[in-house]
């Protein structure tokens, strides 16, 4: 009777082991099973160009012959643009002051403007030239890392200027299994300052996280939960045994027949 009692014991102790554990998995865990739930969106912000950033400029008329010198990057506005050696960076780098260098504008102030913004402000400079110029802009170097406990660590060139963190994080494949999701940590530098902070998944707060829409740079380090470690120790400890033995069995067979 008192092992039936004893193992009815460790089974509780498994199962609620397992639950508490489980309950770590899920996302927004507050927030609840209602069919519907809406939520206004007041940390929606437009991304604005820094120093360093790469920019692709487009520029069309309705005399385009003229308007090409604008275009030695022509098509990297629209399409995915990844450096390579066969496909050099090329484009106009927002230099220290926060000023790209134009042919006819020359010097233009971008630092702290939004693609729009300055698209808008090129159009105006540009009708005294052109007819009808149409201007697109693209930020071509948009990267985020994202390493830790994920099962696509990488650096990854993000082509919307409004990417959030769990759409980044599903790029890399999203979080393993042992990955703390209440723990995630975002890491920004900006403006000569570096800023770290905590990101809890499991809760819908994260919507409203002046953090959750990305900028240029950020990097996302997933944490493992210690049920990660326990698994890899265990492995080296396994493999740290045999070999031992191993050595101890090679020893003991070579003084057998000396």
């Amino acid at each position: 009777m008192q092992n039936i009692r004893t193992y009815a014991a460790m089974l509780v102790v498994i199962f609620l082991s397992s639950c508490s554990s489980y309950q770590q998995i899920p996302y927004y865990q507050d927030l609840g099973s209602a069919g519907e739930a809406r939520q206004q969106i007041t940390n929606e912000t437009a991304l604005t160009i820094s120093p360093s950033d790469l920019l692709a400029i487009n520029v069309t008329s309705k005399n385009p012959e003229t308007a090409t010198i604008f275009n030695y990057n022509l098509n990297t506005v629209n399409a995915s643009y990844t450096v390579t050696p066969d496909n050099p960076v090329i484009g106009y780098r927002v230099d220290e002051e926060g000023n790209i260098h134009l042919p006819l504008i020359g010097k233009l102030m971008v630092q702290g403007l939004t693609t729009t913004q300055v698209r808008d402000n090129m159009t105006k400079t540009l009708s005294t030239y052109y007819k009808d110029p149409v201007v697109n802009i693209r930020i071509i170097n948009f990267k985020v890392a994202i390493y830790g406990d994920v099962l696509k660590p990488d650096m990854y060139t993000l082509e919307n200027e409004r990417t959030t963190v769990t759409q980044a994080l599903s790029l890399a494949g999203d979080l393993n299994i042992t990955a703390m999701r209440h723990n995630v940590l975002l890491i920004r530098t900006e403006k000569g300052e570096r800023k770290m902070v905590r990101l809890d998944l499991t809760s819908k707060n994260i919507f409203n996280s002046p953090y959750f829409y990305l900028k240029n740079n950020d990097e996302i380090y997933v944490q493992p939960d210690r049920t990660k470690f326990a698994t890899v120790d265990r492995g080296y400890r396994t493999a740290s045994l045999v070999l031992s033995g191993l050595s101890i069995i090679a020893i003991v067979l070579s003084n057998i027949y000396r």
